[in-house]
């Protein structure tokens, strides 16, 4: 069996062992404690404190406890494809990583942003999609067994723009806005960014995006016939093109009215599934999970929007101890201050405004819609990523290390960056209700 929300199913046991191991309280609050200050002040003290905020909103939290470190991080070691030998270690941006509990048993997942041999970046073009799985967050981890399904093709990879011969009627793989194409400044063009695996209601789904260089760039969902590994196939709703509605945006080489909303995720909670996507909008799965159901406006999530609001990516939604947290990757932008000092914050491109940092921040709320409370950095360095529960019930983030721009993409550093990174979270709470990466602790990273 499998539990109905994007997280695996935890017993209250389970539960306490696992926020044990993050030091937090062992037992979850009575309302008679909740009603005696004394006992509310001796639980608030055994769980971590929620730190004040920089001041304005919208600075950046830049203290080395919120990176990802060798005490409370790791790389995980992804079984290598040919691609990765030479470097050691997989090549991913945008690490997604989860665990289910399927019949019993948990069942590790991670996939990511890939590229393929002879192109330093995920574009112009690249080769699809690539599942690991594994039974324990440290391994082994294995590509998923795809031989049964293409026998002789490259282990692991579930889908492509190369399997458009596997289409057949009323059965579509790769619709014709996801396939390659070529034209004179790029040559060949076509890439998939951000893929996420979810099981809901007993089925496998992906959601991932067309990137920049295709026809037309936005969020999709495929369907699996089978297990983890396939075969997938495209869900009706996007045949024609992505989810949502063409509107001006992106790069100046995406062509007008081909660009859509990116970086899909979903969230489901019983029997309701949403599509989660940038900025600040959603909308809701169709039962049949073909296709959002039709609306004039996608809707939008309630959120307490910087001053300016940046563009924001990788939007997740995450439930942990009854709040949801609503997370988006944003650049943080070093600049100089009026008293000569660096001012790090989340602020748009701009003159003397150089990026330093794709940060993750997060904001709490009691529903799933919002209203989400005012934002804090959750990770330096640890934005487009997702939250997930081990199957101990401890809980964890990931990374990959943006090779783009920034920090990680010095010279000194980039052969550390686009990796399958995770990271040890500590919960402040039910009076504090945050998550960050684990701060300040000296002692390795579990899983």
């Amino acid at each position: 069996m499998i539990d109905k929300t994007n997280r695996p199913p935890i017993g209250r046991r389970t539960l306490l062992a696992g926020t044990g191991a993050l030091g937090v309280a062992a037992a979850l609050p009575t309302a008679s404690a909740q009603a005696n200050p004394a006992t509310r002040r001796a639980q608030a003290a055994a769980y971590p404190e929620n730190w004040p905020d920089p001041e304005p909103y919208g600075l950046a939290d830049t203290r080395p406890d919120l990176w990802p470190r060798d005490d409370n991080s790791f790389v995980l070691p992804l079984e290598l494809r040919p691609r990765d030998k030479e470097r050691g270690v997989v090549w991913m941006r945008d690490t997604y990583v989860n665990c289910f509990v399927v019949r019993g048993r948990p069942l590790y997942v991670a996939t990511g942003t890939s590229r393929v041999p002879g192109l330093d970046a995920a574009a112009p073009w690249n080769d699809g999609i690539f599942v690991w799985v594994s039974r324990s967050l440290r391994g082994p981890w294995r590509l998923a067994d795809t031989t049964g399904i293409r026998p002789g093709a490259e282990r692991g990879k579930v889908w492509s723009p190369e399997f458009a011969g596997e289409n057949r009627p009323g059965r579509t793989v790769v619709a014709p806005w996801q396939q390659y194409w070529h034209d004179d400044e790029f040559g060949k063009r076509g890439n998939v960014w951000a893929p996420e695996v979810h099981y809901v209601r007993g089925r496998w789904y992906i959601v991932a995006c067309m990137g920049d260089h295709s026809r037309k760039v936005g969020s999709f969902l495929l369907v699996s016939e089978g297990g983890v590994a396939g075969p997938y196939r495209l869900a009706k709703g996007n045949l024609a093109k992505p989810f949502g509605e063409s509107f001006i945006g992106g790069p100046s080489f995406i062509a007008p009215g081909a660009y859509h909303h990116i970086d899909g995720s979903i969230y489901a909670e019983g029997d309701d599934a949403w599509l989660v996507l940038h900025n600040d909008l959603y909308a809701k799965f169709r039962a049949d999970m073909e296709d959002i159901v039709p609306t004039t406006d996608l809707p939008k999530f309630q959120q307490s929007p910087y001053s300016p609001e940046p563009y924001l990516e990788g939007a997740y939604v995450f439930k942990h101890g009854g709040k949801y947290y609503l997370l988006h990757a944003a650049w943080n932008r070093s600049s100089v201050a009026p008293d000569g000092s660096t001012r790090y914050a989340y602020d748009p491109p701009g003159t003397g405004r150089t990026q330093y940092q794709y940060d993750a921040v997060v904001a709490v709320a009691d529903r799933f819609e919002g209203p989400y409370s005012r934002r804090w950095t959750a990770g330096v360095g640890a934005g487009h990523n997702n939250f997930f529960t081990d199957h101990a019930g401890g809980l964890w983030a990931t990374f990959f290390r943006n090779p783009n721009a920034g920090y990680w993409s010095h010279p000194s550093r980039i052969a550390n960056a686009a990796v399958p990174g995770v990271v040890r979270l500590e919960w402040t709470g039910p009076e504090g209700n945050r998550l960050y990466v684990r701060r300040g602790r000296n002692q390795p990273a579990e899983g």
